[in-house]
């Protein structure tokens, strides 16, 4: 049995900087979702769909960089 992805701490990650992204698989997807909805910058993640349901989220670093 495989072990259970640390959502929170992947998503913690991303916001840092310390990864640039990561996947999830379809059959993780529930598992993520949990984490997802209680991340507090859960807007700033994006997520890109692969062929196969597998999705690649990142972080947008900054969405005001383009307002003055």
């Amino acid at each position: 049995m495989a072990e259970e992805t640390d959502y929170p701490k992947l998503l913690e990650q991303l916001a840092n900087g310390d990864i640039d992204k990561f996947t999830v698989h379809p059959e993780d997807f529930m598992a993520f979702q949990v984490a997802f909805m209680n991340f507090d910058k859960r807007k700033r993640v994006i997520g890109t769909a692969d062929q196969g349901g597998v999705v690649t989220y990142v972080f947008e670093s900054n969405p005001q960089e383009k307002k003055s």
